[in-house]
């Protein structure tokens, strides 16, 4: 596991720069930073704010269907946050039953990402017309891993570290058949899959 410098993290800016850290280690690129401040809150939440940030990479040398999207937030209870593997999949008609291929995604995550975090799994369908067929339609798979509060507590190392580990394993699910079987046959680029 790669070595991160230690550091408090009490505030949205630290938070994004140990992820970074961590993720770029492993050879993806930031593609996208976007950061929200909402203030309008009713019901429990009336009186709140919250900082919010969407970290988007892409791999330095792998696929164009590929990325790691980051969701982190700043709220008065704290820092919170998740990491996401996102793959963009063949059209529902060359996948075949869904409800398959959902339980294929879940036991290749259950295999290649660490079992003591919360690891949910979305599995999306996109038609882009509704007069167009249903084998049509665009599917995506996510594959979440939230980071946990200890991470954050441990400082800008832990949360570096974590997110290192967490990218070390999107890249096992990457290769894992279950996910192969069900990419497209080569990124956009000619790029094969790993």
């Amino acid at each position: 596991m790669t070595s991160f410098d230690d550091g408090s993290i009490l505030t949205l800016e630290p938070l994004i720069d140990a992820i970074r850290r961590g993720v770029e280690a492993r050879g993806w690129s930031l593609s996208g930073l976007q950061k929200t401040t909402s203030h309008q809150f009713e019901g429990r939440w009336e009186g709140e704010s919250t900082r919010s940030a969407y970290l988007f990479f892409h791999p330095d040398d792998g696929p164009d269907f590929v990325s790691v999207d980051v969701y982190l937030d700043e709220t008065g209870r704290g820092l919170t946050g998740n990491l996401a593997l996102v793959v963009d999949l063949v059209q529902l008609g060359t996948m075949g039953d869904a409800e398959r291929a959902l339980g294929a995604f879940a036991d290749a995550s259950a295999r290649e990402l660490d079992q003591r975090h919360k690891r949910p799994i979305t599995l999306r369908l996109r038609l882009l017309d509704a007069a167009h067929e249903t084998v049509e339609a665009e599917t995506e798979v996510r594959f979440k891993v939230r980071i946990p509060k200890r991470a954050i507590a441990a400082g800008g190392g832990g949360v570096a570290a974590f997110a290192d580990e967490t990218v070390r394993g999107f890249e096992r699910l990457l290769g894992a058949p279950e996910i192969s079987r069900f990419s497209p046959p080569e990124a956009p680029n000619g790029t094969p899959i790993p």
